[in-house]
């Protein structure tokens, strides 16, 4: 580890334990504000025998007890590229269980103190003072990445193929990844890394290839950890797979696990789904009111709600419902008396202004959109009326993004992974990139939800999508 890594670890822990008891202190002075008192008509803390002295004694015997529940959160990690966002999430659960501790040691002893009002201040000032602390670090922290090179990591790539050449790229093009390329090589012979050690020196090894042999592979691991230095390596599919071991006929036997939306989980992820699309119908209705009379306004020809068919779970049929953002007469309807005439087009238009590989298609400054269709469009508003897809059962709020006919029929036989499960109104693909992915990055992050889903992962993806949506595409007019 680097020893700017591990200071900076270090002075977060009395970060950590000055803010506690800062919080601690300011909420103690809020609740005796006098106009916090009237508001809430609350009496002074001495009517309650709460004296200054005992109730600081009582916050710093119990900002320990914060610190190590943040420790078994690990909230000490090292490493600077940690997301702060998640590390803003660790710091809001690990306080709310240290404030369920002391409710119910309070519970239990209450003579050691009775302000209801103040615990509850405390857990909301020390949530925000800690999350303010680590934020101010983690600037620094990458500051010095960034401008002095200071915790920046010598890494080492092996392999030859083209998920080098992937690494390659995102490290050189994100800095706060905290890497820095000392050499690429085809072998994970020890005498070439010694020598490359040796001239460059190296921190970390990224193993890219899986086709380097079994006894290269055990010398390289030994050599790392006798040498202090990192081993990683990017995993096949079947290694990222997740398994269930149990036994058969008194021999192990492992089962491949496809994805955990099976049993249970599929019945709590539907449950989700129908709770979430109400509440987001309920939420939207205005908006797409005010949508549904501008279209009509705009182009009364079609219809206002477009049905485009769609391949889902299990290669099913289903109509995708979308606010129609095209002009009528260049819509990929039967509905549509125009439908030769607007396929033609849409071929000529995918020839020469698709901006996608593979099976799916994305055409830049569409000349079919109306005026209400570029801005809906532009802010995915067009896809709200999805919500009743969600609540009728054939899409579920988040998954992959559902495909036509014609798409799923240039699938690759791996691509059929993406039908195993129903398709999704936003995704891990959406919140990645939009409409900007090439398709087999697409499949990659959708192969990645069905195989790793949760309740947690689908929160998650839902409240990014919030923030994506803000974003412009950069394949969109």
């Amino acid at each position: 580890m680097k020893r700017s890594e591990l200071f900076f670890s270090a002075i977060q822990v009395p970060a950590d334990f000055v803010m506690i008891a800062l919080a601690a202190l300011s909420a103690f002075f809020i609740r005796e504000n006098p106009e916090v008192t009237k508001f809430f008509s609350l009496q002074s803390l001495e009517f309650h025998n709460v004296h200054f002295q005992d109730y600081m004694h009582l916050a710093l015997i119990a900002a320990p007890f914060f610190i190590l529940i943040y420790a078994m959160e690990g909230l000490y990690d090292i490493r600077v590229t940690r997301k702060f966002w998640k590390e803003t999430s660790k710091v809001f659960t690990a306080t709310s269980i240290g404030l369920v501790i002391i409710i119910i040691a309070i519970f239990l002893k209450r003579e050691w103190f009775s302000s209801r009002f103040i615990i509850l201040a405390a857990w909301f000032i020390a949530v925000f003072y800690v999350v303010l602390a680590r934020y101010i670090l983690h600037k620094i922290q990458l500051w010095l990445l960034r401008s002095r090179n200071i915790g920046i990591h010598r890494v080492l790539l092996i392999g030859h193929n083209g998920k080098v050449d992937e690494v390659c790229r995102t490290i050189k093009f994100n800095r706060n990844l905290g890497y820095r390329i000392v050499d690429i090589i085809n072998t994970a012979q020890l005498k070439v890394i010694k020598q490359i050690r040796k001239e460059k020196g190296v921190d970390e090894i990224i193993l890219c290839s899986p086709s380097i042999p079994d006894d290269e592979l055990e010398k390289l691991i030994d050599f790392c950890a006798i040498n202090n230095i990192a081993y990683k390596f990017i995993p096949t599919t079947l290694q990222t797979s997740k398994y269930k071991v149990g036994v058969l006929n008194g021999e192990p036997i492992i089962e491949v696990l496809h994805t955990p939306l099976d049993g249970w989980g599929r019945i709590n992820k539907r449950f989700f789904d129908i709770v979430c699309s109400v509440f987001l119908i309920i939420v939207t209705s205005p908006i797409m009111l005010i949508v549904a009379l501008l279209i009509k306004l705009e182009d009364r020809k079609g219809p206002i709600i477009y049905k485009n068919e769609r391949i889902g779970a299990d290669g099913k049929k289903f109509f995708a419902y979308k606010f129609r953002y095209m002009k009528w007469e260049y819509s990929i309807s039967k509905d549509n008396p125009n439908l030769e005439k607007a396929l033609e087009f849409e071929k000529q238009l995918i020839a020469q202004k698709s901006v996608r590989r593979g099976p799916l298609y994305k055409i830049k400054n569409d000349p079919r959109k109306t005026r209400i269709g570029k801005f809906i469009e532009r802010f995915s508003i067009d896809e709200f009326p999805q919500f009743f897809n969600v609540l009728f059962g054939s899409m579920s709020l988040v998954g992959p993004r559902p495909h036509q006919k014609r798409e799923v029929e240039k699938y690759m036989e791996y691509h059929r992974r993406l039908l195993t499960i129903k398709p999704g109104v936003t995704g891990m693909a959406q919140v990645s990139g939009r409409s900007d992915l090439d398709f087999e990055d697409e499949y990659r992050l959708d192969l990645f939800y069905i195989e790793n889903w949760s309740l947690v992962l689908d929160i998650q993806i839902v409240l990014k999508t919030v923030g994506v949506l803000l974003q412009r595409r950069k394949n969109n007019s």
